[in-house]
């Protein structure tokens, strides 16, 4: 039988002419660190004060013993990297065992019957990126970094939300396997559904030793109480189960997430008949399908999982930390969870990032967080020359056989933007006939993908609009980035179009104010101050968020605390606005991406979730706009339009009132409408005349409500309209049994009260507050439950109540 010894202890790092203690897995940046060698980079500006880091040649070494490599009774020792960082030697007493050029595969060294010291001796990233620009040429890409020429975690170069700290070390864990006469060098399950019975295709491939080479050998596997078994043909079998009345595995929403133990046995058999290795995965049953179909609107993109039609109600993930290999699966665990509880079903892997570790894909097939993966090439033209083109080639079949056991990985992409980056950014001039990737989008990965995981749908881009023959970002044609609304304009426009699918939009706001304390302590809080400047790293950011609040509020000049809950309002709104607007026109819009989840360090960003992880109000925005049911009032050149959105799997019979108020909380005019919305579909209402608002006034609105939703339609921006001075009284309450800390703040409302939001981490850094935006009128309650405070006393809270005010 295989064994396995993890060499995850007595590693050091050689700092010059010191040796220091190595966390493996790690990387030199967190060794420094726990070393107190480097300051924090994520505090103040340090980040400038390791760039050295990044830029010098570094070695990791520990002693590998005689009796680990020759252990008796074992033909074969093999040294496996699951995860090198990135450019690196490996010799083992002197002798070099391989060299590696990409962060993102395995790598796998035979060590029989050798010891000694073993050294992994890493380049600068950025001296493996130079030696490989200068044998393929120039490429353009979007950052003065040269990402493109070294299979690495692109934005550990930086991004426009991220800090530059190119890493290396070893990232990913390290450890000997010893085996005799075979074993399995792949698994490959093709899961799939005909009516109520499942089917697993299992497709393996065995290493043998000289040794074992004639011996005889069989695969056996088995699930939910099926067996199969198959001999050997070389290096190769092939088994078929067949799994009778099955439990259909369903995106969140649609139904539960049953998991299966898959379980395949690689076998000698005749004199010697044993087990030699073995191999276990969770599956779950499912067919997903890409509905690309022309129509009258344009070409779709809906996903369609066991028959069913989905609108994908997405965020963007990136690598939850600058340095990856911090990142637990405990934390995978409370991200996702918060992700999935932010009414959340798809979860986009973007291209500049990882592939994240099993442990992010297991926590989805847990939730039913369906994962679109992205290949990763991002807002570059990459060389398709060697050496990038083999790394390219062997990374993509190591993801692709690991990653494709999980049910909740539904979709391969090629790249992040680089096919509408040749179109429109001046890239296929400057090319002038080099190379630049699309070989890898258009032919290579879909044959990678057709071969090795016929079961899932290949897209070759995001954006992409299927064919050359329509712009690759042409929103009535396959995934559209709509980034035109936060670079120029206000977030209303997201309104004037209806995409297929949006596959990314975004807006920007800073983070919680505990996590800028934290950040940047010491500091006078500005928008302009240092530390707030460094942590913006959006081109012209601080520009866009001001103007975003300036086009409808007065933009404070001296008054942080309300220029910082003012740019969290209007990043709310904008994703709001998008997300109804979008919802309101499935099936035509098939889907909505935000941009994005999570951040990797303290940053002004377009993240609901912070680099503490912290929830901005946007969180909760995305909790109310990503529900089952939404009620949303959208205006349209014929006038409102209350549209009902129900993506629940039972009909929603809503009794909606919508009134007509004005400011003062008095109301002009009001009407209950009936309706009745199937599961999974919308109805669109037009507002009576008689209930719409006098836009010239300025001083009237429309609210929609039914059960405990609400939708508010102000026609004029907020610096235009009549606000009252608002009025609201502040009780804090202790329920029964609630531990120090937890309570709950009840809002009495006296006026109307516009986009209430309790900052609870001005109450304690570990505070939260279970609700974000709200809107009161005159005479209504809200209750707001505080976790974890540290004062909790009334003026206190009253503190941290924020709301808008009249200009």
């Amino acid at each position: 039988m295989r064994e396995v010894v993890q060499l995850a202890e007595d590693w050091k790092l050689r700092h010059g002419d010191s040796l220091l203690p190595a966390q493996v897995p790690g990387c030199v940046h967190t060794d420094l660190l726990t070393a107190g060698l480097i300051p924090d980079p994520f505090l103040g500006v340090h980040e400038t004060e390791v760039a050295w880091v990044g830029r010098r040649a570094w070695t990791y070494h520990r002693d590998v013993a005689a009796s680990d490599t020759a252990e008796e009774g074992h033909e074969r020792t093999d040294l496996v990297c699951e995860g090198l960082d990135t450019a690196a030697t490996i010799t083992l007493d002197g002798r070099e065992l391989g060299r590696t050029r990409n962060m993102h595969r395995q790598y796998r060294f035979d060590v029989t019957d050798r010891h000694g010291l073993l050294e992994v001796d890493f380049a600068s990233a950025y001296d493996e990126a130079a030696a490989v620009r200068a044998l393929t040429g120039e490429r353009p890409n979007v950052y003065p970094e040269p990402f493109q020429y070294i299979r690495k975690m692109a934005c550990s170069f930086g991004w426009d939300w991220g800090p530059t700290l190119v890493t290396a070390g070893i990232w990913r864990p390290v450890r000997l396997e010893r085996w005799s006469t075979a074993r399995l060098a792949g698994v490959r399950p093709l899961v799939t559904v005909d009516g109520e019975t499942g089917r697993v295709e299992v497709r393996v491939e065995v290493e043998r030793t000289e040794r074992g080479a004639d011996r005889a050998l069989v695969v056996r596997a088995s699930v939910a109480g099926v067996e199969a078994h198959e001999a050997v043909d070389g290096m190769r079998a092939v088994l078929a189960l067949d799994v009778p009345d099955v439990s259909l595995w369903w995106p969140r929403g649609h139904g539960s997430q049953p998991l299966y133990e898959l379980e395949v046995t690689l076998v000698e058999e005749g004199p010697k008949q044993g087990l030699l290795d073995s191999w276990r995965r969770r599956i779950g049953f499912r067919n997903v399908e890409l509905d690309r179909s022309e129509d009258e609107h344009g070409t779709g993109f809906t996903l369609v999982v066991n028959g069913v039609r989905v609108f994908a109600r997405g965020v963007n993930w990136i690598p939850d930390d600058v340095f990856p290999s911090r990142i637990t699966p405990e934390r995978y665990r409370t991200r996702l969870r918060q992700t999935a509880e932010a009414g959340v079903d798809l979860v986009r892997i973007w291209g500049g990032g990882i592939y994240e570790d099993d442990a992010f894909y297991d926590v989805c097939d847990e939730l039913g967080l369906m994962v679109w993966q992205d290949f990763l090439f991002a807002c570059a033209a990459y060389p398709e020359e060697q050496p990038v083109r083999g790394e390219v080639e062997a990374e993509a079949r190591d993801n692709v056989v690991r990653l494709m056991p999980h049910p909740s990985l539904v979709l391969w992409n090629g790249n992040n933007e680089n096919l509408w980056g040749f179109r429109d950014w001046e890239w296929e001039q400057a090319l002038a006939g080099d190379s630049w990737g699309g070989g890898y989008y258009l032919d290579l990965l879909p044959r990678i993908v057709a071969e090795l995981d016929p079961t899932r749908p290949y897209t070759a881009g995001s954006p992409w609009s299927g064919s050359w023959d329509h712009h690759p970002n042409d929103p009535e044609h396959g995934t559209h980035h709509s980034w035109e609304v936060w670079n120029r304009q206000d977030y209303a426009e997201y309104r004037e179009s209806v995409p297929r699918f949006v596959s990314e939009f975004g807006w920007q706001a800073p983070p919680v104010m505990a996590t800028l304390r934290r950040a940047l302590p010491g500091e006078r809080l500005a928008p302009d101050s240092a530390g707030m400047l460094h942590h913006q790293k959006a081109e012209d950011g601080n520009g866009k968020l001001n103007r975003g609040v300036e086009r409808h509020f007065a933009l404070p000049t001296d008054d942080f605390d309300r220029w910082h809950y003012l740019t969290q309002v209007v990043q709310a709104r904008a994703i709001a606005a998008g997300i109804e607007h979008w919802r309101s026109h499935w099936p035509v819009c098939a889907g909505t991406v935000v941009w994005q989840i999570n951040d990797c360090w303290p940053v002004s960003s377009w993240a609901a979730i912070d680099g503490d992880g912290r929830l901005k109000p946007l969180y909760h925005e995305l909790r109310r706009v990503y529900a089952d049911r939404l009620l949303t009032l959208q205006p349209e050149a014929d006038g409102p339009v209350l549209a009902v959105v129900n993506q629940a799997a039972e009909e929603w019979q809503a009794a909606v009132t919508v009134r007509r108020m004005r400011a003062d909380g008095t109301e002009v005019a009001g009407v209950v409408i009936d309706v009745t919305v199937p599961a999974r579909s919308v109805h669109r209402h037009g507002v009576p005349e008689a209930l719409v608002p006098d836009e010239l006034s300025g001083k009237e609105f429309l609210v929609a409500d039914c059960d405990d939703l609400r939708a508010l339609h102000v026609p004029v921006p907020d610096k235009d309209f009549a606000y009252p001075t608002p009025h609201y009284d502040v009780a804090v309450q202790s329920p029964a049994g609630s531990v120090a800390g937890n309570v709950e703040v009840v809002v009495t409302a006296h006026t109307l009260v516009r986009d209430l939001l309790l900052q609870a981490d001005r109450l304690g850094p570990e505070a939260g507050c279970d609700s974000g935006l709200r809107t009161l009128l005159p005479g209504e309650q809200a209750r707001l439950r505080v976790t974890n405070a540290a004062e909790v006393g009334a003026n206190a809270v009253r503190a941290a109540l924020y709301c808008v005010e009249p200009a």
